[in-house]
């Protein structure tokens, strides 16, 4: 999906089930804990959100488009789940916005214990002949991004030295770029580049949470 804010090349509903439940260990050990979902307004990260919910976890959905969180909130199937919702506009791009979101978290939920590091953007094009603010927008969604969540969510979480969990959805292209179709061009341009940005981050975060010889773990 070409332009979207939310690719769907990523993830399906049996990866998030049997790949990334298993690695957030125990969930019933994550009940009325706090997570934050970026990019929670539609696709996996709502689905990650309604997950969430059903397991018993309060869920803190950051998104851009503010009329889908509350449509997500109008669809969830229990009164006890759309209380346990807290729905925020908020751009990953916009360290403002990340620093507003996170601190209100703190403010009025004591703080962070899992952070979902959903938001993605995808838009058309060829490296060669695009706008760069195009490609910048990309990168700063992609990559940047999740450096800002991840330092807001990890400092949270290090300083009430919870034992918490952040997550990083990637995609198959930021491991394998594969060539276009015959007779088509690839249009991928900035994105497996910060997709195999986000590989190298999780291992980066893995590595430096061990070296703080704190109890959160990244998937």
């Amino acid at each position: 999906m070409l332009g979207t804010d939310q690719p769907k090349l990523l993830i399906d509903s049996e990866t998030l089930r049997d790949f990334i439940w298993p690695r957030v260990a125990g969930m019933e050990r994550w009940q009325n804990r706090v997570a934050v979902v970026t990019g929670s307004s539609s696709g996996i990260g709502a689905e990650v959100a309604r997950k969430l919910l059903s397991a018993g976890v309060v869920v803190v959905a950051l998104a851009r488009r503010l009329e889908r969180l509350e449509q997500l909130r109008r669809e969830l199937p229990e009164e006890e789940q759309r209380l346990r919702l807290h729905i925020r506009q908020c751009d990953v791009t916009d360290l403002g916005d990340v620093n507003e979101a996170f601190d209100e978290v703190q403010r009025e939920l004591g703080g962070v214990d899992i952070l979902i590091n959903n938001a993605g953007k995808l838009s058309g094009g060829q490296l060669l002949t695009m706008s760069l603010d195009t490609m910048q927008q990309v990168l700063q969604t992609n990559v940047m991004g999740v450096v800002h969540c991840t330092q807001r969510a990890f400092e949270s979480m290090r300083q009430r030295q919870s034992a918490g969990h952040v997550v990083l959805i990637n995609s198959i292209v930021g491991h394998h770029i594969f060539n276009p179709l015959p007779g088509s061009q690839q249009e991928l341009n900035m994105y497996p580049a910060t997709k195999h940005a986000v590989t190298a981050l999780t291992e980066l975060f893995r590595q430096e949470m061990r070296d703080f010889k704190t109890q959160v773990k990244v998937t």
